[in-house]
C-alpha cells in the first residue's frame, strides 16, 4: 500500500505537491470556519469539584494581591515602630485606595492588622483585592500596580515586593511565552545549520526543514479546530513544535537517504523511490503508527492537560508520517538530480560520494566477535547510570522554584513565604448549598470562625486571618499554608486541612458542601492521578509496542530486545534527571536552583515521549539489518552491513533531536530545562551505546532465532515489504551519503 501511495505521488507530483499545501492552507485557515468559545480544562480530583463549582456561579473569585515592605537596612525595629516604614505603609494605603481600583485594603497599622506583621515584626503585609467587574480586572490591576511602583520610588529606604494572584499568573505566562519565542528563535537557525552539513546543498537541506515547518504549521492550524472540544493550553503548542521538527525531519532523513542511496547505485529516479517507499517508507509508517498509539498511552490518565498534549502530538505525528510517504516522493520525483543544487563548497565534497561509516562498522566488528564482553559492559554502564532514579521524588515545582529569582515577581513571593508563610499563593477552601441556594448564613459563619479557631493551632496552617469573600451563592475562604506551596509541607498542611480541620469545622453543617482548591490542591491532585495511572500507561505502552513490533518484523525476539533495550536507557536517562535536578549537579551551569525534587509529570510523559521516538532509530536499523540478513543469511555480515550503513542518518537525526531537545534547557522555566536533559540524554544514549554495542551484540547472541517466529504465531498478519531479486533489493556500499 505504502509502495502504491508514493507511486502515485510519483507520477502525479503536481498533484501530490498541490494537495499537500492545500491541506496545510485548509488546516491553518480552518479555525476561521470554527468561531466560539473554546474548552476549558477541569482539573483534577477535589480541586476540580471546586472549580466546576466556581465555574457555575454568576462571578468571579476576587483577585488578592498582597504588598511586603521590609527595610532595606535592618535595625532591628518593628514596623509600627519604624517611622520610614510606617511612612511607606501609610503612603501605600492611602495610594491605593486613591486609585479606585482596589477594594478591601488592609494595613499592617491599622486595627485588628497584628497578623500583617512578621514574627519578628520587621516585616508589614499590606493586602488588597482588585475591583470590578471581570474585564475591568486587568486596567484596574495595572492602576495597582503603577501606584505600587509610584510609591516605591517615594521610599528607596523601603524594599517593597508585590506578589499574589495575578502577578504570580503573570509572570508564569510572561515565562511561557519568552520560552515559547526564545526555542523558535534558536532550534530553526540550528537545525538548519546542521541540516546543511549533513547534506551540504541547500536544496537537499531544506526538503527536510520544509516538511517539518509545513507540518508543524497544519498542526497548529488543526489545534485551534480541535481547541473548541478538548483544552489546549501553551505547553501542547511546545510540544509540538518540538516533536514535529523531530519526527519530520527524522522521516525525511530516513527517506532522503535511501533515494539518494539508490540513486547512487544507478537506477532512475522512478525505480529508486519505488525502493525507497518500500523499505525507509514502510519504516516510516511503522515507526510513526507506533508512536502515535505510544502517545495514545497518556489519554489513560483522563487528564485535559494530557489529553490536549495528546491530540496535537497524534496530529504532528500522522501529519508528518503522510507528507514523508506523499509530497517528499513526490519533490524527489520533481527534483531529480537537482536534488543536490546549491552545493556549499567546503561542505558537499564530503557529503555527496561518501561510503559506510568505518568509525561505525569498525564498532560493530568488534561487538559481533565478543558480544558479551561489550553488551555486559554497556548494560552494567546503563545500570549504574540508572541508579540515581531509585531516589527520584516527584514533586511539581512551584512558581519560586520554576522561575528564576530574577524574575521580579518571583523574588517577591520568595521574600514573602519567608516572612509570612503561605500568604503567596493559599489555598481556597469553596463552600457550596447542596440545594442550590446561598450559603452565606449564621451557621456558615460561626463554622467558618471555628475553622479559624482550629486552623490557629492546627501545627501546619497559620494564623493569618481568614478572608472570606461571597462569589455569587458561594463562599470562598482563603487559607494559607506552611510550605513553598508543592513541598512535602504545603502537603501536609493540605491533608491537615482537608481530612481534619474541615471535617470537624465545616463539615458538621447540613445541607452544605465544601472542596479545597489552590495551587498547592492542583499539585496534589494531579500527582495523585497521574501516580494511580502510571502503571495503566505503562503496561498499554508496553503491550502495544511488543505487538506492533512482532507484526512488523514478524519476530518475537525483535519486540523483546526492543522494549528491554528501550526501558534501559529510559531508566538510564531517569538516573541523569535525578542526579542532575534532585541533587542539584551542575545547577550553577544549566541556570537552576534544586528544590530537591524532579517534576511529577516528566517521568510519565518521557516514557511515553522516548518510547515512541526511540522506535525510529530502532524500526529504520532493524529494517537494514533485515534486509541484508535475507539477502545474505549471515547474521553477523547482516548485522555489520545494517549498522554500518544506517549510520549516516542515524547519527543525523540524532543530532538534530538532540539539538532540538537541547534548546529546552537554555529556557527559563525548571520544568524545560528537566525535559531538554532527559530527553536529550536519552536520544544520546540510544544512538549511541543502543544502536552501536547493546543492538547488535544481542542480535549476534541470538543469531538466526532474531527473525523466527514460533509455528502458534505463525497466524499474526505481516505488515513486511515484498521481497525481490537480492541484487536490486539490497545496493551495494558503493556511495552511500552523509557518514558520521
Amino acid at each position: 500500500m505504502i509502495e502504491r501511495v508514493a507511486g502515485w505521488s510519483v507520477r502525479h507530483r503536481a498533484s501530490a505537491i498541490a494537495g499537500w499545501f492545500t491541506l496545510v492552507a485548509v488546516a491553518v485557515l480552518s479555525s476561521a470556519l470554527l468561531p466560539g468559545e473554546r474548552a476549558r480544562s477541569t482539573d483534577p480530583g477535589e480541586s476540580g469539584r471546586a472549580q466546576q463549582v466556581l465555574r457555575q456561579q454568576d462571578g468571579y473569585v476576587p483577585v488578592l494581591e498582597s504588598v511586603l515592605i521590609q527595610p532595606r537596612e535592618p535595625r532591628g525595629q518593628r514596623v509600627n515602630d519604624d517611622p520610614r516604614l510606617r511612612a511607606a505603609v501609610e503612603d501605600l494605603v492611602v495610594s491605593l485606595r486613591r486609585t479606585g481600583a482596589v477594594t478591601d485594603v488592609r494595613s499592617p497599622l491599622e486595627s485588628g492588622g497584628q497578623p500583617l506583621i512578621s514574627e519578628n515584626g520587621q516585616s508589614g503585609l499590606v493586602t488588597f483585592q482588585i475591583a470590578g467587574v471581570l474585564d475591568e480586572v486587568r486596567p484596574n490591576y495595572d492602576a495597582a500596580v503603577r501606584a505600587v511602583e509610584a510609591m516605591t520610588h517615594r521610599h528607596p529606604q523601603a524594599r517593597v515586593a508585590q506578589a499574589g494572584d495575578r502577578s504570580l499568573a503573570v509572570a508564569v505566562d510572561q515565562g511561557i511565552q519568552d520560552d515559547f519565542k526564545r526555542s523558535e528563535f534558536i532550534s530553526l537557525p540550528l537545525t538548519v545549520v546542521i541540516l546543511l552539513v549533513v547534506f551540504g546543498s541547500l536544496v537537499a537541506a531544506g526538503i527536510p526543514l520544509l516538511l517539518a515547518l509545513t507540518t508543524v504549521a497544519g498542526t497548529f492550524g488543526l489545534l485551534q479546530v480541535v481547541a473548541h472540544w478538548v483544552p489546549i493550553n501553551s505547553a501542547t503548542s511546545s510540544m509540538v513544535l518540538l516533536i514535529g521538527v523531530a519526527v519530520g525531519i527524522d522521516y525525511s532523513l530516513f527517506y532522503l537517504r535511501r533515494a539518494r542511496e539508490e540513486r547512487a547505485a544507478g537506477r532512475d529516479i522512478v525505480q529508486a523511490l519505488r525502493i525507497t517507499a518500500r523499505t525507509s517508507g514502510h519504516a516510516v509508517v511503522v515507526s510513526g503508527l507506533t508512536v502515535m498509539l505510544c502517545l495514545a498511552g497518556l489519554l489513560f490518565t483522563g487528564l485535559d492537560n494530557f489529553r490536549g498534549l495528546t491530540v496535537g502530538a497524534v496530529l504532528v505525528v500522522g501529519l508528518a508520517m503522510t507528507g514523508s510517504v506523499t509530497v517528499l516522493p513526490a519533490l524527489l520525483a520533481l527534483l531529480d538530480r537537482r536534488v543536490d543544487s546549491g552545493r556549499i563548497l567546503w561542505l558537499s565534497r564530503h557529503r555527496i560520494a561518501a561510503v559506510e561509516s568505518r568509525l561505525w562498522s569498525a564498532v560493530a566488528h568488534a561487538v559481533v566477535r565478543h558480544p558479551l564482553l561489550w553488551g555486559g559492559t554497556a548494560a552494567m554502564t546503563l545500570v549504574i547510570v540508572a541508579l540515581p532514579a531509585f531516589g527520584m521524588r516527584l514533586q511539581d515545582a512551584a512558581v519560586t522554584d520554576s522561575l528564576p529569582r530574577s524574575v521580579a515577581t518571583v523574588d517577591a513571593a520568595i521574600r514573602m513565604q519567608q516572612a509570612f508563610p503561605g500568604a503567596a499563593s493559599p489555598a481556597r477552601v469553596v463552600v457550596w448549598n447542596t440545594s442550590g441556594g446561598d450559603v452565606d448564613n449564621p451557621t456558615v459563619r460561626t463554622a467558618i470562625d471555628d475553622l479559624r479557631r482550629q486552623l490557629t493551632g492546627s501545627g501546619g496552617v497559620l494564623a493569618e486571618p481568614l478572608a472570606v469573600v461571597n462569589v455569587d451563592r458561594v463562599l470562598v475562604v482563603r487559607v494559607p499554608l506552611a510550605g513553598s506551596g508543592t513541598d512535602a509541607t504545603s502537603n501536609r498542611a493540605l491533608r491537615t486541612l482537608r481530612d481534619g480541620v474541615l471535617p470537624a469545622t465545616l463539615g458538621k453543617v447540613d445541607g452544605i458542601d465544601y472542596a479545597v482548591t489552590g495551587r498547592t490542591a492542583f499539585a496534589y491532585d494531579f500527582a495523585t492521578v497521574v501516580n494511580s495511572r502510571t502503571p495503566f500507561v505503562f503496561a498499554f505502552v508496553l503491550i502495544l509496542a511488543f505487538v506492533l513490533l512482532m507484526i512488523a518484523f514478524r519476530s518475537l525476539a525483535v519486540p523483546v530486545v526492543s522494549i528491554g533495550l528501550n526501558l534501559l536507557s529510559i531508566g538510564a536517562a531517569y538516573g541523569v534527571l535525578t542526579w542532575v535536578f534532585q541533587d542539584g549537579h551542575v545547577a550553577s551551569v544549566l541556570g537552576f536552583t534544586s528544590y530537591g525534587g524532579v517534576v511529577g509529570w516528566l517521568p510519565l510523559f518521557m516514557f511515553v515521549m522516548l518510547f515512541g521516538l526511540s522506535m525510529d532509530y530502532h524500526i529504520f536499523i532493524l529494517s537494514r539489518i533485515r534486509e541484508r540478513w535475507t539477502a545474505t543469511a549471515n547474521p553477523r555480515d547482516a548485522i555489520i552491513g545494517g549498522i554500518a550503513s544506517s549510520a549516516g542518518v542515524v547519527t543525523s537525526a540524532a543530532v538534530i533531536m538532540t539539538a532540538v531537545f537541547t534548546v529546552f534547557v537554555t529556557l527559563s522555566a525548571i520544568e524545560y530545562k528537566m525535559l531538554g536533559v532527559g530527553m536529550a540524554v536519552a536520544v544520546i544514549i540510544d544512538a549511541t551505546i543502543v544502536r552501536g554495542i547493546l543492538l547488535p551484540a544481542a542480535m549476534t547472541l541470538l543469531g538466526a532465532r532474531t527473525w523466527t517466529l514460533p509455528r502458534w504465531l505463525q497466524w499474526l498478519p505481516s505488515t513486511s515489504q515484498q521481497t525481490e531479486p537480492d541484487h536490486e533489493r539490497v545496493p551495494q556500499p558503493t556511495a552511500l551519503e552523509p557518514t558520521h
